[in-house]
C-alpha cells in the first residue's frame, strides 16, 4: 500500500520498542522544522531572463565544452547525545546503555569518528559531514546551534540524554536516529525511542516529520542509502530546469506543470522555438561551433560498439543541437533540461531528432528528457540525483506473462553512469527522420522503474530484470522487463503513462525521500 506522510503509515515499518522506564519526555506532539522548508529555494518559475538570447553571447569565452554541474553535497551534523549518571544509595539511578562514563564516551566518539569516515569513503554520492559533537547537556547541544541551522540532516547518535533528543528533533532539519544493539556498546534509545520519542507513550507516532523509516540499529549501510536518498531530494528540491517549447504533461498539459512546482518547487525556464531556431541558425554559421559539432560526432562514430545506419549529417547536426542546449543549462545554471513537440517541431529547425542529442546529455550527466512531460519528468530528476546514473524516459507496452516491453527513442548509453553500451545510430522510428540511439541494454541488469500518477498524489515503484532487447518495430531503445509482480497486479495497478527506467535498485531511497512530500508511494512486488 501507498506510505501516507499524513497518517504516518508505510508497510515497511515493522520496529516497536518494548520495556519503558521512566523518563522526562512529555507526551503530546513536538513540531520541527520542514526538511522542504530548509533546502532548495526555487527562484519564482521563469524568473531567468532568456530574452535577447543569442549565440555569440552564449558561446563568448567559451573554451571548453561546457560540463554539467556537479550534485550539490548533502551536510550532516554527527551529534552524540549521552549522559554520566551518578550513583544513588537504595535507588535506580541508571538507565540502560554502555556509555555512561567518560572514558566509555571517549572510546564511542573515536567509534563514531571511524565509521563516519567510512561512510564518506564509501558513499557514491557528494557528502559533507559537519565535525562531530558530543553532547550531554543542552548546553553543550546548544554550543552546536549554527551547526544544526548549516546542516540538511542530523544524524544523532542517541546513547542517552532525553531532554537532549528532545530538544535537537525541534532544531534539526531531518532527523537519522542511530542507536547501537551490538555494534557496539548497547544504546538505552534502543530500547525507548519508539514508545518514548516516536510515539510519545500514546500508541500512535506523534512526532512530526519523523517515523520508524528515520530510526537505524547498528547498520552502516542503513544509514549511508538514507543520505543517498536525502541527497537526491535536497538537489532535487527547487532545482531548475529548461523546457524547450514550454512545458506540458502527456495528457494533462497544464496540471502536470503546476503539479511539478507545487511538489518539487521546480523552477521551470522556458526557451521558446522561435529563440531556439534563431540559436541553431547563429551556431551554424558559427564555423568553430560547426567543427566541433563534426569532431564530436567523428570522436562519437569511433568509439567501439558504435554502429552507423543513419545518414551522418544528422548525427553531426544533433551534436550542434547538444552544443546549444549545454550553453543554454550553463547560462540558467542548470543541468536539466526538456524538449516539447520533439516529434515534429523542432526537426525542420534542427535538421535532425532531438533523441541522440538527450542521449548524450544524459550520459555526460545531465538530465535530459524529451516530450517534455512533467507528469514523469520529476520522477526522472529524483531518481538521477539519488544514483547519480543516467534515466531511461520511456513508453510501457501491457504486461502479460511477467514480462512487459519498454521503449522510446532516448535511451543512454552509460545506464550505469559510466560504461558504454553498445548501439547503433538509427533513425526516429515514427519519423523515420534523423539520428535515435537504439542502446543494446544490458541483459540480467537489475532496473528500479518509476510510474508517476497524473495527479502526483501516488507514484508506484517497481523492481525488474532485463531479459531481453529486441528489435520490434517501435521506438528504437528497447527491452523486455522480467517483472517481479503478477502481470495483471501491474495492469491494474500502473497509474499515468511514462514510465522513468534506471539502473540499480533505488525502490528505498525513493520512498524515503517521497515521505518528505505529499506523494504517497506504492512498491509492486
Amino acid at each position: 500500500m501507498c506510505f501516507d506522510p499524513k497518517e504516518k503509515k508505510h508497510v515497511d515499518t515493522h520496529f516497536q520498542a518494548h520495556c519503558c522506564p521512566c523518563g522526562g519526555f512529555s507526551v503530546g506532539e513536538m513540531s520541527r522544522r520542514s526538511f522542504l522548508g530548509g533546502i532548495g529555494g526555487a527562484t519564482a518559475a521563469g524568473s531567468l531572463a532568456f530574452s535577447g538570447l543569442s549565440w555569440a553571447a552564449l558561446s563568448a569565452g567559451e573554451k571548453e565544452l561546457p560540463q554539467a554541474p556537479p550534485r550539490q553535497p548533502l551536510v550532516v551534523k554527527p551529534l552524540l547525545c549521552y549522559a554520566l549518571p551518578q550513583p544513588r544509595p537504595q535507588t535506580s539511578w541508571r538507565g540502560w546503555g554502555g556509555v555512561q562514563t567518560q572514558e566509555a564516551a571517549e572510546k564511542e566518539i573515536a567509534r563514531i569518528k571511524d565509521e563516519l569516515q567510512g561512510l564518506q569513503t564509501a558513499a557514491d554520492f557528494p557528502l559533507t559531514f559537519l565535525p562531530l559533537t558530543a553532547a550531554k547537556s543542552l548546553d553543550e547541544l546548544n554550543a552546536a546551534k549554527d551547526d544544526l541551522a548549516k546542516a540538511d540532516v542530523t544524524l544523532v547518535y542517541a546513547a542517552d540524554g532525553y531532554s537532549l533528543l528532545d530538544a535537537v528533533g525541534k532544531m534539526a532539519k531531518e532527523l537519522i536516529i542511530f542507536c547501537r544493539h551490538r555494534s557496539g556498546p548497547t544504546y538505552l534509545w534502543y530500547e525507548i525511542v519508539s514508545p518514548i520519542f516516536l510515539r510519545r507513550r500514546t500508541d500512535s507516532l506523534a512526532v512530526e516529520g519523523v517515523d520508524d523509516w528515520d530510526v537505524v540499529i547498528d547498520s552502516q549501510e542503513e544509514i549511508l542509502w538514507r543520505l543517498r536518498a536525502l541527497c537526491g531530494l535536497r538537489n532535487t528540491i527547487g532545482s531548475k530546469i529548461i523546457a524547450i517549447g514550454g512545458p506540458s504533461g502527456w495528457g494533462h498539459p497544464k496540471e502536470a506543470p503546476a503539479l511539478a512546482k507545487e511538489r518539487f518547487q521546480l523552477d521551470i525556464q522556458t526557451v521558446s522555438y522561435e529563440e531556439l531556431g534563431e540559436l541553431i541558425k547563429q551556431a551554424r554559421a558559427d564555423q568553430a561551433a560547426v567543427q566541433l559539432a563534426r569532431k564530436r560526432a567523428e570522436a562519437y562514430l569511433s568509439l567501439p560498439n558504435t554502429t552507423l545506419e543513419t545518414e551522418r549529417k544528422f548525427v553531426e547536426n544533433a551534436f550542434l543541437l547538444e552544443g546549444i542546449f549545454r550553453a543554454l543549462m550553463k547560462r540558467a545554471q542548470c543541468r536539466a533540461i526538456t524538449i516539447n513537440q520533439c516529434m515534429g517541431t523542432i526537426m525542420p529547425l534542427s535538421e535532425t531528432t532531438a533523441c541522440l542529442s538527450l542521449s548524450t546529455l544524459n550520459d555526460d550527466g545531465y538530465l535530459a528528457f524529451c516530450e517534455s512531460d512533467f507528469v514523469v519528468v520529476p520522477a526522472g530528476i529524483l531518481l538521477g540525483n539519488i544514483s547519480g546514473r543516467p534515466q531511461f524516459l520511456n513508453d510501457p507496452t501491457y504486461p502479460h506473462d511477467g514480462v512487459i516491453t519498454s521503449a522510446h527513442c532516448t535511451g543512454p548509453r552509460k545506464m550505469d553512469g559510466k560504461t558504454l553500451e553498445p548501439v547503433r545510430l538509427l533513425t526516429h522510428f515514427e519519423s523515420d527522420y534523423g539520428a535515435a540511439p537504439k542502446v543494446e541494454m544490458r541483459k540480467g541488469q537489475v532496473v528500479t522503474n518509476i510510474i508517476p500518477d497524473f495527479k502526483a498524489e501516488c507514484w508506484v515503484g517497481l523492481r525488474g530484470e532485463i531479459i531481453d532487447a529486441p528489435f520490434l518495430p517501435i521506438c528504437r531503445d528497447q527491452i523486455d522487463i522480467r517483472l517481479q509482480c503478477d502481470s495483471l497486479k501491474l495492469a491494474q495497478r500502473m497509474p499515468g503513462f511514462h514510465w522513468m527506467t534506471c539502473y540499480g535498485d533505488y525502490l528505498r531511497e525513493i520512498g524515503y525521500a517521497l515521505k518528505r512530500t505529499s506523494i504517497k508511494w506504492e512498491v509492486l512486488g
